[in-house]
């Protein structure tokens, strides 16, 4: 029985960048020791690192989220939310609402909301940094290169970071 006929296989790698700011990268490869390759490459290149498993691992956890436009009333967004089984509810009805849910239950919840009428702009499951560094000027200017550095690279899925750049420095760079 040939259960991955591609021979494409999920990695998760882990490494640190610009000043001390950690990540973790999700990749589907049938090469696991080229893209490590281009991964190390990259993170070079960037003022970064790969680190051993488990090195950053501890500083995410896995959330499911659910995010509502502004404009959404808060309360009764909320009591539903809640009722479904959510575990927080974050934002302003100004700026726009995110439900955040246990994993295992964000199908779960999505649907119990949905049956009520309340249908998110956006949604899923991934990985939310504990910690959280902010970056400014060349640092934040070097993580955007890192990030587009590892957007190129085949087989890089998904980028999670601890980093927080300002919308206002986000443009400007």
């Amino acid at each position: 029985m040939v259960l991955n006929p591609s021979g494409l296989q999920p990695l998760h790698f882990e490494g640190y960048g610009p000043q001390g700011a950690v990540v973790l990268i999700e990749c589907l490869s049938a090469d696991p020791e080229r893209l490590r390759t281009e991964l190390r490459r990259a993170l070079r290149a960037n003022d970064g690192f790969l680190a051993a498993d488990g090195a950053v691992r501890y500083l995410f956890q896995r959330v499911g989220w659910m995010r509502f436009a502004p404009g959404t009333d808060r309360a009764p967004l909320a009591q539903a939310a809640y009722d479904a089984g959510a575990e927080d509810i974050t934002g302003t009805s100004r700026e726009g609402l995110e439900v955040r849910t246990d994993p295992e239950e964000f199908e779960t919840v999505r649907l119990a909301l949905a049956s009520r009428g309340w249908v998110p702009a956006a949604a899923g499951v991934s990985e939310r940094a504990t910690l959280t560094v902010s970056l400014a000027g060349a640092a934040a200017c070097r993580w955007r290169e890192l990030l587009r550095a590892l957007a190129e690279i085949d087989g890089v899925r998904h980028v999670y970071s601890n980093v927080e750049i300002s919308d206002a420095l986000l443009a400007s760079v």
